[in-house]
């Protein structure tokens, strides 16, 4: 697979790429599943797009995390649903 440069990326992307490292229950293969880049790809594209005491907090935080790895993750951690998250039909959406 060839290396995707920033550039070939929409705005909505990149904010989506780094929600999706933020979250703490996205693993990277889920990243790499949706945008077709790897572990290493998505720490340099957050080196260069967090302020570096964001990064290093960020880097510090996932570093060795069990559920941002999948080889790592306990079964029971594949899905989770906040107990606050509601339905959410087609014609609503619930709010809290």
């Amino acid at each position: 697979m060839s290396r995707i440069k920033e550039k070939d990326y929409t705005e909505e992307d990149l904010d989506r790429i780094i929600g999706m490292a933020w979250e703490d229950r996205t693993p990277f293969e889920a990243i790499q599943a949706q945008f077709g880049i790897s572990e290493a790809e998505v720490i340099r594209l957050m080196r260069s797009n967090l302020l570096p005491q964001s990064f290093k907090r960020w880097r510090k935080r996932v570093q060795g995390r069990s559920t941002k790895h999948q080889m790592l993750r306990n079964m029971e951690t594949d899905r989770f649903k906040s107990k606050a998250q509601r339905l959410i039909s087609m014609n609503r959406i619930s709010k809290r």
